[in-house]
């Protein structure tokens, strides 16, 4: 009878829970409805798209225009956009105080309107949603589908996920205490830093700088971000997007600013503000590293990858086509988390070449305009090329087969074809070296355990893939790569499930943005204790108290066996349960 009692109370307490829970998410739906609703409409100039000036007779170069500026073109056409300013770090300067004075209103600002802010931007750019895979077409070359897949989907889910999960990410967390502090409250609070920067990459001008500026944001710090000499022409214009709707919300759009400059502009970023996220090149992140050491400004490094997919001989073919071929050539390859090693197993190896061989051939190249084209332009022209060029030379003369491509055929450099190599092997350049071009590039493993192998020869680890049949295997295989993140017979899909963290090891980086750890690296992290009972508070025993006596130590050694002897485990399990907290 008893028994039944306690069976029927837990019960009713579980359905008590369960409808608790069930409330509260219809009364958070409603809550995000209204706020989305009141969110201000962010109304700005669209920008030019259209350019009569003729094409360039030259491959492209930044500083074509001169000291102080910035030449910018359309990389598919080669046709000049226009020029933009280099700024100093004098300039750099007055734009952080400007920002750390904006900061100080926003650090006080509440979730909601926060979360309105980001609501405004989801809303622009779901309506202007080819304005900007145009301008990213132009700025980069990339066709509009790599332009929705690379710059819209992945910005609306961080804005989406930010603004949905982002209050109780850094919501105050009580933490477990032990018998020695069983009278206080201890707990992590997430504070704004102050001025966060980041250095972004040229791949994808609208994601890689609105993203880490909506973590800054969302934390209660300001925003000042570097983008890339090769892709900033339209930055002007994205700035203006998130200022407009800081300043229909009432605050200073010196909250925000991105910047164009080149190399001592983003050296003035690391000296002078509080926080630097990084995506770029080992190189040049060591650079990053060393400078930021003379002021122990904290840095995250993301210094690409040569991501992996294991293809075990028991995988869904099916499935795993589509998914290369999206890994490899999207936007020409020109992705820190791209595909750049496809290690099969010998048992399915000479299959799948005769599988994505014909794939390859069929692929088309054009300019971004172009919207029927599956590969555009090499944003950095001559530069990718002649290096891509290199080391499909050096695996040639290796010993690799070339099937597909491998030769590129515009003088401007502005494109390289869709190639593929086999037979690889790991002692060649292209298999050490992140390639940043549209190279399918296939390798033969013995075994699991040579797979594995093959992968970890190779100084990056970023992300990786293993396609697999049985899962289990697969997931032995994924725990043997040395990286910072894995999916299970899929490609890059942790960077859409945006409570994860993005991050490599080796000399792909350190630190990571995004996710939990992302959105929690934007803050100063706070311990803080108080007292749980009123009037019951920390008093030194006397024995501790000075001047010591001689039973002092003799005291001290009882404290400890009474507080972590056998018996105190029974006691610390029991608070442990008690205080246990899903």
């Amino acid at each position: 009878m008893t028994e039944c009692c306690s069976f029927t109370c837990l019960a009713i307490i579980a359905l008590l829970e369960w409808k608790l829970g069930f409330l509260r998410a219809i009364l958070s739906m409603v809550l995000r409805k209204l706020e989305r609703v009141s969110a201000p409409v962010i109304d700005v100039p669209l920008p030019p798209l259209e350019f009569s000036e003729p094409p360039a007779a030259a491959p492209l170069n930044p500083k074509a225009a001169g000291e102080g500026k910035i030449q910018c073109f359309d990389k598919g056409t080669n046709r000049p956009l226009g020029v933009v300013a280099a700024l100093n770090k004098d300039q750099i300067r007055g734009i952080i105080s400007k920002a750390r004075v904006a900061q100080e209103q926003w650090a006080k600002s509440t979730f909601t309107e926060r979360r309105k802010l980001l609501f405004a931007l989801m809303d622009y750019v779901i309506k202007h949603h080819e304005t900007i895979c145009r301008t990213s077409a132009i700025e980069c070359g990339k066709t509009l589908l790599d332009g929705t897949l690379g710059e819209i989907l992945t910005t609306l889910e961080k804005l989406s996920w930010t603004a949905h999960y982002g209050e109780g990410v850094l919501a105050e967390e009580v933490r477990e205490v032990g018998l020695i502090a069983i009278h206080k409250r201890a707990s992590v609070s997430y504070l704004p830093i102050g001025v966060v920067s980041a250095i972004v990459s040229w791949n994808y001008p609208f994601h890689n700088i609105i993203g880490p500026m909506i973590s800054a944001l969302f934390a209660g710090n300001a925003f000042v971000g570097k983008v890339s000499e090769w892709s900033c022409f339209y930055a002007g214009y994205y700035q203006s997007i998130v200022r407009d709707g800081l300043k229909k919300l009432g605050y200073s759009p010196d909250l925000v600013t991105f910047v164009t400059g080149y190399a001592d502009a983003g050296e003035a970023l690391v000296e002078l503000t509080d926080k630097v996220t990084f995506i770029g090149s080992p190189g040049v992140g060591k650079l990053v590293m060393r400078k930021a050491s003379e002021t122990l400004t904290p840095v995250v490094l993301e210094l690409g990858g040569k991501d992996p997919a294991v293809v075990l001989d028991d995988c869904d073919m099916e499935q795993l086509i589509p998914i290369i071929m999206r890994g490899t050539f999207q936007n020409c390859g020109q992705n820190c988390v791209g595909l750049e090693r496809v290690v099969a197993h010998e048992k399915i190896y000479d299959k799948l070449i005769k599988r994505l061989q014909p794939l390859v051939e069929q692929l088309s190249q054009g300019a971004s305009s172009e919207s029927t084209k599956d590969l555009g332009a090499m944003t950095m022209g001559g530069l990718s090329v002649d290096k891509i060029q290199k080391l499909v030379d050096d695996a040639k003369k290796r010993g690799a087969r070339v099937l597909v491509g491998g030769n590129p055929t515009d003088k401007l450099k502005r494109f390289y074809p869709a190639t593929m190599i086999v037979d690889v092997t790991p002692e060649m350049e292209i298999a050490q070296e992140e390639v940043f071009g549209p190279i399918l590039v296939i390798f033969k493993a013995k075994n699991d355990e040579d797979a594995a192998r093959i992968v970890n020869n190779c100084p990056y680890g970023l992300g990786s893939s293993v396609f697999c049949g049985d899962v289990a295997r697969g997931h032995r295989v994924s725990r043997a790569l040395r990286c910072g993140m894995s999916n299970i017979n899929d490609f890059g899909i942790n960077y859409l499930c945006q409570s994860l963290p993005f991050g490599g090891t080796k000399i792909s980086g350190f630190d990571r943005f995004a996710g939990i750890e992302g959105l929690r690296g934007n803050c100063l992290v706070r311990s803080e204790t108080k007292d749980r009972i009123p009037g019951v508070k920390t008093n030194v025993p006397p024995a501790l108290q000075y001047p010591v006596t001689p039973n002092s130590f003799n005291f001290s050694m009882l404290l400890c066996k009474v507080l972590y002897g056998q018996i105190s485990t029974m006691i610390g399990a029991c608070i442990g349960f008690a205080t246990f907290k899903k």
